[in-house]
């Protein structure tokens, strides 16, 4: 006949090692880079979050803290910095190639002008004109 017999695990030693936590490989890990491309695009923390409708708390922590993003913010933030979502890993060149794109939030505002009646755009126009010939003096020391 069958005996009930009742397993009782082993005490565990309180000496055993705890997991360590994840080191990235030699390179930057996810959060510079993040910083790095969030601040070649020209967004700070507080924009890039609003840009995303989340905190400004998380992006910090991603910044910071965490080497793995959920996957699913990967591919929202690789649209809005203008990159990929390999460049953010750190898996490949962090340009796009061929098709130069904007920012979201620069195209949502250009598509805004574009809706402006003709004499409020062609105003917003020459003053962009103006900031661009500043630029273009103050950089190359030369007119447009």
């Amino acid at each position: 006949m069958y005996e009930n017999r009742i397993y009782i695990p082993q005490p565990t030693s309180i000496t055993s090692r705890p997991m360590t936590k994840y080191i990235a490989p030699e390179g930057e890990g996810f959060g510079e880079r993040l910083a790095q491309l969030r601040k070649a695009a020209g967004y700070t923390q507080e924009q890039l979050a609003a840009e995303l409708d989340i905190s400004r708390r998380r992006i910090a922590y991603y910044e910071a803290e965490s080497d793995h993003p959920p996957v699913g913010f990967l591919a929202d933030l690789a649209r809005v910095l203008g990159t990929t979502t390999d460049a953010l890993l750190g898996q490949a060149a962090t340009a796009r190639k061929g098709k130069v794109s904007l920012s979201p939030r620069l195209e949502r505002r250009l598509k805004q002008i574009e809706r402006l009646s003709p004499k409020p755009k062609q105003q917003l126009l020459s003053i962009i004109d103006s900031f661009i010939d500043a630029e273009q003096l103050r950089g190359n020391g030369r007119a447009p």
